[in-house]
């Protein structure tokens, strides 16, 4: 039997089918359109809540007698729906307020038009792409805990992030009834509250009054190390919220990845929940130095004040960051964070 060999089109042709596509989308009646909130990313769809209903409610079919009963899902407030994206929209993450239509026919929906971000939050993926993964943030909170043991170095990460994406941070400091006297975790703790962070302790199963009030009103991301306990937060904050959590792996002490995909939570009357896979390195290659440099505020009042402009702050005698470490200034470990990434970031620069 012949193969059947796949018409290639000319550019002129493909011109014309994007045009023709586009124009079919343009012309979508957007009169009936909703207000929605994506609270979960499924690939080329998105579930989608509902926070308006139509002024007049599309009226369900009629059947005749000992006909089967169709298909209907009447559109609720904050009910939930598997929606399509329009194909000129931008890339939709958790997070976004969107407008979108419903067709209670199918239980399916359709987003038409995205509402403006207030903040987004990023992070390079495997491939050395910038991967958006959570808009219109109001807080951060990075979760650490006893275990798995913290990595200073990776909380500096966050918060580089954090500060590059302009969102507030709060360091929670988790399963505290692990902690042991003089835990040199307190020390860190209270090195970054005297940076300027906010910090909060709580207990593994114990009372979250504190964090619960802190999150009101907040649309808040979750971050953290796996295992650190973030979903188990959320599920005693949001008792409703059916998490899954896991427990660590006593032979390798490292956290067990239970989050899938970014998911928000309605918290309260105005907040929100969004908690986010695990992850154990937080990429930020695509981040220019000047941007490094803005995420760690501790140290960059002392750039510049090197006595050599190339200072690479290692070996150089009259260096200003090794003067202020010796004196106390700056912290060695932070010296060791910066130094890390902007060595990381000047490979990735000079490799592209």
């Amino acid at each position: 039997m012949a193969l059947i060999r796949k018409r290639r089109l000319t550019e002129q042709q493909q011109r014309r089918i994007q045009k023709q596509h586009k124009t079919r989308q343009e012309e979508i009646d957007t009169s009936n359109d909703l207000e929605g909130l994506v609270v979960q990313h499924y690939g080329r769809q998105l579930e989608v809540q509902a926070l308006s209903i139509p002024d007049q409610h599309p009226e369900k079919p009629h059947v005749k007698a000992g006909d089967p009963e169709p298909f209907w899902k009447p559109i609720e407030l904050d009910s939930v729906w598997r929606c399509h994206t329009r194909t000129n929209l931008e890339l939709l993450v958790t997070g976004d307020k969107v407008k979108w239509q419903a067709d209670p026919n199918t239980g399916l929906g359709i987003i038409t038009a995205i509402h403006p971000r207030t903040s987004l939050l990023t992070r390079p993926d495997r491939y050395h792409k910038v991967k958006p993964v959570a808009a219109n943030i109001s807080l951060i909170v990075i979760v650490f805990a006893v275990l798995p043991e913290p990595a200073p170095t990776l909380v500096d990460r966050y918060l580089v992030a954090c500060a590059d994406a302009n969102i507030p941070v709060l360091l929670v400091l988790n399963k505290s009834d692990l902690l042991k006297d003089n835990d040199p975790i307190l020390n860190m703790l209270n090195e970054y509250k005297a940076l300027g962070y906010e910090v909060l302790i709580t207990r593994s199963e114990g009372d979250l009054t504190e964090l619960h009030q802190r999150l009101d009103n907040e649309t808040v991301a979750f971050v953290g190390q796996s295992g650190v306990g973030k979903s188990s937060l959320i599920n005693v904050i949001v008792p409703d919220a059916a998490q899954k959590t896991n427990i660590i792996s006593e032979n390798s002490a490292l956290g067990q990845h239970t989050t899938t995909s970014t998911r928000l939570i309605r918290f309260g009357e105005n907040g929100a929940l969004i908690d986010s896979p695990g992850i154990r390195e937080f990429g930020l290659w695509h981040l220019d130095l000047e941007k490094i440099d803005a995420g760690f505020s501790d140290i960059a009042n002392f750039l510049g004040h090197c006595q050599y402009r190339n200072c690479t702050h290692t070996h150089e005698k009259q260096c200003a960051l090794k003067q202020a470490v010796a004196e106390g200034e700056i912290l060695p470990r932070r010296l060791d964070s910066y130094l890390r990434l902007v060595e990381e970031i000047t490979e990735a620069q000079q490799k592209n």
